[in-house]
């Protein structure tokens, strides 16, 4: 039986990989209670919260009933006049036994000031009041009774009205100008680009390679535009890809980033870029997050593919395996202070040394489609080759199987052949003699030979 299209429009939408997983642990559900209330797996619900598969059909209406947010008091909704914009959860929120660090807004942070939010070119704007809910400022005066109103004509009353409702609204907010996708995209990648190569210097120590790193997941973003456009937080989108392509290790067979490039000439940021270098790579990468950038814990083990406990471990060894390289950090007692400290020694590193700015945008993404249309083509040519290939095949194979003829050989050790053989030259001769004899006895009794 297959599904109809209609079932799949009126499934319930469900928020991105990295939200549900956050929703979950803001719930305080563990992978086995949701995987028991749905119906699956526990592997079946760690699928679901890293994109791989999505669920379908009453699993996933019961997932979303599940991951919903608890709707807010009416009496809170009724007195309040205009909702207010959820807070976005800090790291003081996080449980006391895991590490600390301060609010991003009391630090500098490793990337670049955040700008206006970039709408998504994809979806259309709507308008901030519908015309039913708009007030108009003043009545509207009547006409002079020497010239009647138009009577509208059958069918245009709802447009009319709506029209005037739009027009006499007060307080109605101007509609937010649409952005093409490149202009959406290149004012991400302005906006991201200069601080997302200093951070990937930080967790790979090669300048070549995190300009190079930073492109490819630009370009990787441009070739997924519709999906990176929609993304709660793009930014964080094409910053997980970078660091995965930069922490790849292949990079270690190619001549060009097989070494780090020269540490910095100051000891202490010397000692710094050393210890951070030294670290495990996933250690590194999750001490970049949180103390480096001010990602929250669920968010960066959620970037990091790891479980949260999993995230604190990590931070709190690479914050011991610091400290004993850095005396300063050392003598730090609580977490809450190392992460501050360590939130402002790795800005000031990042910012110090000199890291090659990135290639324009418009140039990034030409890239993109050009290494797109070579590999469409190549994919082109390649079918094309196979097809001829088949075909050659099948007209030059032939239609019916012939057995191969075989080689002719001596054969030997054959033994002779049975019955009489040859007389040779003696019985011949024996022959000769027994004829010529005359025989003495009963005639009847001498044989013939003949």
């Amino acid at each position: 039986m297959t599904r109809s299209t209609t079932d799949e429009a009126a499934a319930p939408p469900l928020p991105s990989p990295k939200e549900r997983r956050r929703l979950r642990e803001a719930k305080s559900l563990s992978e086995e209670q949701v995987a028991e209330a749905v119906g699956v797996t526990r592997a079946t619900v760690r699928s679901w919260e890293t994109g791989r598969t999505s669920p379908r059909g009453r699993k996933r209406a019961l997932y979303a009933k599940l991951l919903a947010p608890d709707p807010a008091p009416a009496s809170a909704s009724a007195s309040a006049s205009a909702p207010e914009p959820k807070p976005r959860p800090t790291r003081a929120s996080a449980p006391a036994t895991t590490p600390q660090a301060p609010a991003p807004e009391t630090a500098p942070s490793l990337a670049a000031p955040a700008p206006d939010p970039v709408p998504a070119p994809t979806a259309p704007a709507a308008p901030a009041t519908s015309p039913a809910q708009s007030t108009p400022s003043a009545p509207a005066a009547p006409p002079p009774p020497s010239e009647p109103a138009p009577k509208p004509k059958p069918g245009t009353e709802g447009k009319a009205e709506a029209k005037a409702g739009a027009e006499s609204g007060a307080g109605a907010v101007p509609e937010a100008p649409r952005l093409s996708p490149e202009e959406a995209f290149d004012a991400l990648y302005a906006h991201a680009a200069p601080g997302l190569v200093r951070q990937t210097y930080l967790l790979t120590g090669r300048r070549r390679l995190a300009r190079e790193s930073v492109e490819r997941a630009f370009q990787l973003a441009w070739h997924r535009w519709p999906e990176v456009a929609v993304d709660r937080d793009p930014a964080g989108w094409v910053r997980a890809a970078a660091y995965e392509y930069a922490m790849s290790p292949w990079h270690r067979l190619r001549r060009a980033h097989r070494h780090p490039d020269a540490p910095p000439t100051e000891p202490a940021r010397r000692a710094l870029f050393e210890a951070l270098l030294d670290l495990p790579p996933a250690y590194r990468r999750t001490l970049l997050l949180y103390d480096g950038i001010g990602l929250d814990l669920p968010e960066t083990a959620a970037e990091t593919e790891a479980s949260t406990p999993a995230a604190a471990g990590r931070l709190e060894v690479a914050r011991a395996a610091l400290a004993e390289r850095l005396p300063e950090l050392a003598a730090v007692g609580s977490p809450a202070e190392q992460s501050e400290l360590l939130h402002d020694r790795l800005g000031g590193l990042a910012r110090a040394e000199h890291v090659p700015a990135p290639a324009p945008a418009r140039k990034v993404r030409t890239g993109s489609e050009d290494k797109a249309r070579l590999w469409t083509r190549a994919a082109i040519a390649f079918a094309a080759l196979l097809i001829g290939a088949t075909a050659l095949t099948l007209h030059t194979a032939p239609t019916h199987y012939e057995p191969p003829i075989a080689p002719p050989e001596r054969v030997g050790g054959v033994p002779p052949r049975g019955g009489p053989q040859k007389l040779t030259a003696q019985d011949l001769k024996l022959q000769k003699s027994l004829n010529e004899q005359l025989a003495h006895g009963p005639e009847r009794l001498v044989p013939e030979l003949r």
